[in-house]
């Protein structure tokens, strides 16, 4: 079969036409890649640790000198720090803090000092690796008056300043109620903070998993 020569285009003018029109289409951002919805900023609270207890790893379930661990149900939080085109942000520290299993901060202002749970760090920091991968060690949150479940997270990036959020528990029935999760006016955003609990096989029997990704702005 011969090649009709109007139809008969070589590799190079092909190319070139190609180009052409692609240069003259105009492409949608989104279309392109999609942006990740950044991380609500919340309320940093009033007991942020006035000081830093001795012990602030990343696992506040076990304070050294303790002989026993902190009482309340065990969850491992892990996640990424990503800026919005989903690329990691290495170098970023992450912070965690919230009350004991008896809904007991540890801060002076906080009442009830006296009954605090000794074992529980209460306060935790940990860096995150090249993939912008972090994890922690801790208690399920409890509720305690005006507030539904929640774990108070600071993010501070690289030349790009401190992200202050709070981290929620998917099925709490208090979150329906609870001012601060719903000042989120973006359904989107809101649900971003919002975190699914399950088991799953790993060398400690009965704790729970959450996977929690903060996005910051860039």
């Amino acid at each position: 079969m011969t090649n009709h020569p109007a139809l008969h285009l070589d590799r190079r003018s092909l190319v070139i036409k190609v180009a052409v029109v692609s240069a003259s289409v105009s492409i949608p951002r989104g279309l392109i890649a999609a942006e990740l919805v950044p991380t609500p900023g919340q309320t940093e609270g009033p007991f942020y640790p006035i000081e830093f207890p001795p012990d602030m790893d990343n696992d506040l379930v076990k304070v050294t000198g303790q002989a026993t661990q902190a009482v309340g149900q065990v969850i491992h939080i892990s996640g990424r720090v990503l800026d919005t085109r989903g690329q990691p942000r290495p170098g970023s520290v992450v912070e965690i803090w919230q009350c004991d299993a008896k809904g007991i901060y540890r801060h002076p202002r906080a009442g009830g000092q006296g009954r605090i749970d000794q074992a529980f760090q209460g306060y935790g920091r940990t860096s995150v690796d090249e993939k912008g991968q972090y994890r922690f060690r801790t208690i399920r949150p409890v509720p305690y008056p005006g507030r539904t479940p929640h774990i108070h997270f600071a993010v501070h990036v690289p030349g790009q300043g401190r992200l202050v959020t709070q981290m929620y528990i998917e099925g709490e029935p208090l979150n329906a109620r609870d001012g601060v999760l719903n000042s989120i006016r973006d359904p989107q955003a809101r649900l971003s903070v919002i975190v699914p609990l399950a088991s799953r096989q790993s060398p400690e029997p009965g704790a729970l998993h959450g996977r929690f990704d903060i996005v910051v702005a860039v």
